[in-house]
């Protein structure tokens, strides 16, 4: 793995997001003239299959259907492989994905390309980010300082819980900055991302846990199965209220709500902490473009990259809504193309 900080990280993945900023380039340009399957098949992620979050999904499902003129099923998956290899074979023929994912989808099938990216507040590509972030459970902070500062130098030997392999904010970014740390000591030189993927007393970290999801791995270290955990920000925002410090900065403390549901729906008022947090590019809706024909592509293109959608509070969820979904108003779809991942693909380089 290119042995890259995290500050370089960050410079890498904002650069990319001002050179994509002015792309207009359509998944339809990719699309091969295929005939259309009679439903429509979107695949979410585990993250994202949530019960909390189906009607969000619904109203996609709705504006696809209003623009192609099919039924539009959702296939909820319960691990990442599942998603990228339904999108990847054509069994769905749409996913939201995150970059990681997105990637994998695309190396095993180059028809796999991105259909629309949410903005960000800015309403272009500029800032188009989440945050993947390590954290810990509140009252054991203080040993991931190192003066004044948190550190990752006292994550060794640790129970650690990811993600799952495929996703970008749950262990492709934050395996990148642990290995980016250490990379200065000679005992762990060598160290890789595959390093991280075991536990043991000759390992990295003592014991190593995948949740399978970001509300999962997070449950983990609120529960105490593990001592840190990868886990992004929008997958979890919905569960739990920023009570002290800047969001998604070091030393920022999350408490679980009162009303949050399952998987959180017994640990409400539990704390935890952010001791290091990365920018993350937004994952896209992917569409195999050998599934679909260009005139169905285009049609979705344009519904979802529309005035009316970028104005749908069951989509863009407005900040005093009780709707739980996975975009914040102000936020639009754009168009982007599959170069915008490449600081993805760099990760593994």
């Amino acid at each position: 793995m290119k042995k890259v900080s995290w500050l370089a990280l960050v410079i890498v993945l904002v650069s990319s997001l001002l050179t994509g900023c002015g792309s207009t380039t359509s998944a339809s340009n990719s699309a091969s003239d295929v005939k259309d399957p009679d439903t429509i098949t979107i695949a979410w992620l585990p993250n994202n299959a949530a019960e909390d979050f189906k009607d969000t999904r619904a109203e996609i499902d709705k504006v696809i259907e209003k623009a192609t003129g099919k039924k539009v099923v959702d296939k909820l998956t319960t691990d990442y492989a599942i998603t990228v290899e339904a999108l990847a074979s054509g069994n769905a023929q749409l996913a939201f994905l995150g970059g990681e994912s997105y990637v994998e989808s695309h190396k095993k099938n180059s028809k796999v390309v991105p259909l629309v990216v949410n903005s960000g507040a800015s309403g272009t590509l500029n800032d188009a980010l989440y945050y993947s972030r390590i954290v810990v459970k509140k009252g054991n902070e203080d040993q991931y300082k190192s003066g004044t500062d948190y550190a990752l130098d006292n994550i060794l030997g640790k129970k650690v819980s990811f993600v799952s392999t495929s996703s970008t904010s749950g262990f492709k970014v934050p395996s990148s900055a642990i290995v980016s740390n250490f990379s200065n000591q000679d005992k762990w030189k060598s160290l890789k991302a595959e390093d991280l993927l075991q536990g043991g007393s000759d390992k990295f970290f003592s014991q190593v846990i995948f949740g399978g999801s970001h509300q999962l791995s997070l449950v983990n270290v609120l529960t105490d199965k593990a001592d840190i955990a990868a886990v992004d920000d929008v997958d979890v925002v919905s569960y739990v209220d920023l009570t002290e410090g800047k969001g998604n900065t070091p030393g920022a403390v999350y408490t679980v709500k009162k009303d949050a549901t399952d998987p959180f729906s017994k640990l409400a008022g539990v704390q935890y902490v952010v001791i290091k947090s990365i920018p993350v590019m937004n994952g896209p809706i992917a569409v195999n473009t050998g599934a679909l024909s260009k005139k169905t592509i285009d049609a979705m293109t344009q519904a979802l990259t529309s005035e009316e959608t970028a104005k749908n509070p069951k989509i863009f969820i407005p900040k005093d809504s009780k709707t739980k979904g996975f975009f914040n108003a102000p936020q639009r779809f754009l168009t982007t193309e599959d170069a915008w991942y490449q600081p993805i693909r760099d990760l593994s380089k």
